[in-house]
């Protein structure tokens, strides 16, 4: 079947008493035993829940995966994966990832044990000079947040294979519809489904998806020890917004890719970050590992924080927002908003300044947001 005709069927038939064409919603914390050591399949719904099972099949059959675990937020998925790993291990991460992300791997783990090297994964030969007898993954996420710049995944997988590493790449920003890492040679691929996964900002959650044994057993008795399961209705909530996904993402890339013409052309933005646009230095790796350009882009604004806080301030379609990937637009500063949580000198070697906004635009249609930013930029 095609990729949005298994978004919309795969693990939705389970109603074999009433035959629901939606999935039913199993709320249940436990389940009853027909005998000592005889269940029907479930006994704990930490441990497993039909209705958590229903989505994970689902994800598995759109990134291609083996096995799939459903989270109860994102951040619960990347703190998962980090335990596959022991204190000395090295893991190489970009300079400009997601700041809880950041926050995570410098605040958390390392205390912890593990060892980060943050490097400008642009460049393959930095990534290379990073690479120590300990390292044990190379942390992928592409595009970047805020700033989205690409990572050649099919490299990072050659130099992982070359070193005894793996590769986990985080696929939020781009969902399995325009982008399986899975199929370019990534281990384990996670996803924050708060975001376009979901797609509605009406739930937290996250997923981990594994292309071999090894790393989905071990993922499932990460997730089931640490108590880090996705509930049952947020699992049919995403279930239900995962439905969607194909379509909407194309109305999301249609009105990003509006959006960035305009604002490259506008005397009050200095720089346009996205994927799609020609210039952009990392276009061709785009065309080459992605099959869209996604609804995520950043902007530079030609002046300082005060000037970024007016263009939010005046928009009325873009809510001024953390979070990204739901139907309606958002626009959010970077700087004192999703990425404080690293500390300033690790911004600016990001290259996430005062006067950067990020967007996530959404479903609307793409003139009225030029219409609504052009207004708040020229009222600004």
């Amino acid at each position: 079947m095609h990729f949005e005709t298994r978004c919309v069927h795969v693990g939705v038939s389970k109603d074999e008493t009433y035959n629901s064409v939606t999935t039913p919603i199993y709320p249940t914390s436990t389940f009853a035993w027909d005998g000592i050591g005889k269940t029907r399949g479930y006994d704990y719904t930490r441990s497993g829940n039909p209705t958590r099972r229903a989505l994970e099949e689902n994800l598995i059959s759109l990134e291609g995966g083996i096995d799939c675990r459903a989270t109860c937020t994102g951040m619960s998925a990347i703190n998962a994966v980090m335990h596959l790993f022991q204190p000395g291990d090295h893991i190489i991460a970009g300079h400009d990832i997601y700041g809880g992300t950041y926050r995570l791997f410098d605040s958390v783990f390392s205390n912890a044990g593990l060892k980060f090297s943050f490097v400008d994964m642009g460049d393959m030969e930095n990534i290379r000079k990073a690479v120590t007898p300990q390292t044990k993954c190379i942390w992928i996420e592409t595009p970047s947040n805020p700033l989205l710049n690409l990572v050649d995944i099919a490299g990072c997988v050659e130099i992982a294979k070359s070193t005894g590493a793996i590769t986990i790449a985080d696929n939020t920003f781009m969902s399995p519809y325009f982008q399986r890492p899975l199929e370019l040679g990534v281990d384990i691929v996670v996803h924050s489904m708060t975001k376009y996964l979901n797609g509605h900002s009406d739930v937290v959650a996250g997923c981990i998806i594994s292309k071999h044994k090894e790393h989905a057993e071990r993922v499932g008795y990460i997730v089931n020890a640490l108590g880090l399961a996705c509930s049952p209705f947020d699992a049919w909530l995403v279930l239900r917004g995962v439905k969607t996904l194909g379509p909407r993402m194309e109305a999301h890339q249609r009105g990003a890719m509006a959006l960035a013409t305009f604002l490259s052309k506008h005397p009050k933005v200095e720089k346009v970050y996205y994927p799609g646009l020609p210039d952009h230095p990392h276009y061709a790796l785009a065309k080459s590992q992605m099959t869209g350009f996604g609804a995520m882009l950043s902007f530079d604004v030609r002046g300082g924080r005060e000037l970024a806080e007016q263009v939010m301030t005046k928009s009325k379609l873009f809510s001024m927002a953390e979070s990204l990937g739901g139907v309606e637009s958002l626009i959010e500063h970077p700087d004192t908003m999703s990425h404080v949580s690293m500390d300033l000198p690790a911004r600016r070697a990001g290259g996430i300044t005062e006067k950067t906004l990020r967007v996530s635009v959404g479903i609307e249609h793409p003139d009225d947001l030029i219409a609504d930013m052009q207004f708040a930029l020229e009222t600004a």
